[in-house]
């Protein structure tokens, strides 16, 4: 969307109110006379991830590496992100792996990679596949494994009401896709499923 169609925070608020009052609430109450503000700020940061380029984190990397080429696994990433269906919240920890062909980047911008895609409205199985392709698309490593494990709100709270339940998605590129024992050490390494 071009910011010159982005609502204005004035309209964001009145919109809130219009929720406040389809719910059956009066905005004017004085417990409710601050929620527009504060929702509005809540999804500025919800969703600050679409004002970010993932792929900008992964830019600045490091060849000195003494000739450095076995696989680099960052595990456990925790994240919230919300579910493009009901905007309801996905909590979950993404583990991302890559097999570096010359280069690596800092740790924390994987992290930061993570983090931007989560926040944006997601569905998991998407998610997944964009934290694989931009590290294969800026890196050029010669494998990338991504696997994210998250609870859907949307599932828990609302609908069929089931608690406990994970997801689980993958999305394995390069040699994480084409050989088998590279796929292995990858799950491995981040040993999901298995209540660490």
């Amino acid at each position: 969307m071009a910011d010159t169609d982005k609502p204005t925070r004035e309209q964001a608020e009145a919109a809130v109110r219009t929720l406040l009052r389809w719910a059956g609430d009066d905005p004017q109450r004085e417990g409710l006379l601050d929620t527009p503000k504060r929702v509005v700020e809540a999804y500025a940061d919800w969703f600050s991830g679409y004002a970010e380029d993932p792929g900008e984190y992964l830019k600045r990397t490091f060849e000195e590496v003494e000739g450095y080429d076995e696989m680099i696994v960052l595990r456990d990433i925790s994240f919230e992100s919300h579910c493009e269906h009901h905007m309801a919240p996905i909590i979950g920890k993404a583990h991302v792996g890559y097999l570096p062909d010359g280069k690596v980047v800092g740790i924390s911008k994987l992290a930061r990679v993570v983090e931007t895609y989560a926040r944006r409205l997601q569905v998991q199985e998407k998610m997944t596949a964009q934290i694989a392709q931009v590290i294969q698309d800026v890196l050029h490593p010669r494998g990338v494994g991504v696997v994210v494990e998250a609870a859907h709100e949307c599932m828990t709270t609302r609908g069929v009401h089931k608690r406990g339940v994970s997801m689980i998605t993958s999305k394995m590129l390069g040699s994480f896709r084409d050989d088998a024992r590279t796929r292995a050490e990858f799950l491995r390494f981040i040993d999901v499923g298995q209540g660490r």
